[in-house]
């Protein structure tokens, strides 16, 4: 691990705990070099689930991607904590890897979000159903406020 502040690649651990953050582990290190002192997040290390693109072209499952369009929808929406979102991408991780699959086409993986939202927030449901279907027109939105009824 690369020190943040001179570069040194090496430095030791100074305290190792669990973090609820991301299911990683906290760690703080201190660089060899100038004894700065910093914090690392470690994950545990999985095959990756890659991402059928609708076009057939593949990336590799983006948390911070997923975060971000989830964050979006959920936009001020006061009930919805930023920890209840990073709870709904743990759990369609969790789902993914559960199930062993390692590939997921990325309808299905929209269709996986819409879940979640559906009965978190509905706002939060109809805002992402609409830049993930794509609505173009009103009908396409009354559709998709009587389907969560």
């Amino acid at each position: 691990m690369r020190c943040p502040v001179c570069g040194h690649p090496e430095s030791k651990v100074v305290d190792s705990r669990p973090s609820d953050e991301f299911n990683s582990i906290r760690r703080r290190r201190e660089c060899l070099k100038c004894g700065n002192r910093f914090t690392t997040y470690e994950r545990l290390g999985d095959n990756p689930i890659i991402v059928v693109k609708s076009d057939g072209t593949t990336q590799v499952f983006d948390r911070e991607k997923l975060y971000r369009g989830i964050s979006i929808a959920c936009a001020k929406r006061p009930n919805i904590p930023n920890e209840k979102k990073a709870e709904i991408i743990d759990d369609i991780e969790a789902e993914l890897r559960a199930a062993g699959r390692l590939e997921i086409k990325s309808k299905d993986l929209g269709d996986i979000v819409l879940e979640h939202l559906r009965g978190l927030d509905d706002v939060a449901y109809i805002r992402f159903a609409s830049v993930y279907k794509d609505f173009q027109t009103v009908e396409e939105f009354r559709e998709a406020l009587e389907g969560l009824q």
